[in-house]
């Protein structure tokens, strides 16, 4: 089973799974909740995403010969466990926020509900996923409103791992950004790619003219020529020399990008090149690209910060036990009491209360059991924030692969539109509106 993702989770998810096992309580109705306490360096908001990626992964959530050939030959768990794992498929049920939704501390972003052995083991790999990809969302989203209508391009893929790169452009599609560089993000998930030269391809030649010249013949004069390799003033010059004053674009990718850019595009006016873009790269993150409105700009290449989260690689999230039932088969709440560590129990309902359009408070409905939620969800009012992913072990696929990623990325741009002004702040602060818990009797 080469596909399966079982053993990407910790080793105490399976000790506990044994020790349920043995104890009796591995069948015990239970409620886990997936939520971040707080917002990553003073962020006004969060972004979700992962949640389709997810989905994929716990349909490969199997124990084949090798995964339990290794957890027998390392004596991670007992000859029961390897029994129960043999035949394991998580039968439960998943809610939680849209994919692409904004989420505040305490959003009941995921909710998994199903029995204690079914549940517990998909900690580490739900954690594993809606961390990385809620913050490169997170981060891309703030990118995305500091740029505008200006389109980004995602390329970061040298500076995270293989596949966390594949992962990441498709968490800066679904916040904003407009294509990647990363082709195998393109095939997976269906996001545009771009991509023209890097700096090899001029020095490979014997002059800035050659190269231009090449690669106006191979890719056409709609094609983006990189003038910084040497004298961006001389590159200006010659790429339009070369290809005429119907220049797609120009990048830049180095030097004081505000007055380089202005430089350039007066340049460029002079030449008659008026209608020739200017992409700008070099390590922009979110402030250098709201630093840029004024100038004049066409597009934005955002590497390193889009991928790692612009300096917040993780969005915090836990995944803790909120609910279960008891020897009597009631539901009671439970929650974690530790100092700056204290979860908020119960099974919840979660709401976006709206005036006007914009967002007030995030309300989340609390109680110990199922049923009593049933009335007072119907009629709270704000827009329900929670829909079902696997409902009794099966899966909704139309929020995975290519269209999953689309709908995603367009119930994110409608959604970021209910955000409060003070939320499009890039300062650190408070989070753009309250979260608040409404217990229900």
């Amino acid at each position: 089973m080469t596909s399966s993702t079982a053993l990407l989770t910790d080793r105490y998810e399976l000790t506990m799974l044994a020790a349920s096992l043995r104890d009796g309580t591995a069948s015990r109705p239970s409620v886990f909740e997936l939520f971040s306490r707080r917002l990553s360096g003073g962020r006004r908001f969060g972004v979700v995403a992962g949640t389709g990626r997810l989905l994929s992964l716990v349909r490969d959530f199997r124990f084949g010969d090798d995964e339990l050939r290794f957890l027998r030959d390392n004596d991670v768990v007992d000859a029961a466990s390897l029994r129960y794992l043999e035949d394991y498929r998580f039968t439960g049920s998943i809610r939680g926020y849209r994919e692409g939704e904004l989420y505040f501390p305490g959003s009941p972003i995921l909710t998994v509900e199903g029995s204690f052995a079914d549940a517990v083991v998909l900690e580490t790999l739900a954690l594993s996923v809606l961390n990385h990809d809620s913050a490169v969302a997170t981060a891309a989203s703030r990118m995305s409103i500091a740029a505008g209508e200006r389109p980004l391009a995602e390329m970061g893929s040298r500076r995270a791992a293989e596949r966390s790169a594949v992962a990441a452009a498709r968490a800066a599609y679904i916040a904003g950004f407009r294509s990647t560089s990363n082709l195998e993000a393109g095939r997976t998930w269906g996001i545009p790619t771009m991509g023209t030269a890097a700096h090899s391809w001029t020095l490979l030649h014997d002059s800035e003219e050659e190269a231009f010249r090449s690669q106006i013949e191979s890719l056409g004069t709609d094609t983006t020529l990189l003038v910084d390799t040497y004298d961006i003033s001389t590159g200006v010059e010659t790429a339009i020399r070369v290809a005429g004053t119907g220049l797609g674009g120009v990048r830049i990718d180095s030097g004081d990008l505000p007055t380089v850019a202005a430089a350039v595009r007066e340049q460029l006016d002079a030449l008659g090149a008026t209608e020739t873009r200017i992409t700008v790269t070099s390590d922009l993150d979110e402030y250098a690209i709201a630093a840029l409105a004024a100038s004049p700009v066409d597009a934005y290449g955002v590497g390193t910060s889009v991928v790692t989260g612009s300096g917040y690689p993780t969005a915090s999230m836990v995944y803790k036990l909120v609910a279960r039932q008891d020897a009597t088969g009631s539901w009671i709440g439970v929650a974690k009491a530790s100092a700056d560590k204290a979860s908020h129990g119960g099974r919840k309902a979660a709401f976006r209360r709206l005036e006007d359009g914009v967002a007030t408070a995030e309300e989340v409905l609390v109680a110990d059991g199922f049923e009593k939620l049933d009335g007072p969800a119907s009629s709270v009012g704000g827009r329900p924030l929670q829909v079902t992913f696997i409902d009794n072990g099966e899966i909704d696929s139309v929020h995975e692969g290519a269209a999953g990623t689309a709908s995603a990325r367009e119930h994110h741009l409608r959604v970021r539109e209910e955000l409060p002004v003070r939320a499009l702040a890039l300062s650190k602060s408070d989070p753009a509106i309250p979260t608040v818990y409404i217990d229900v009797e």
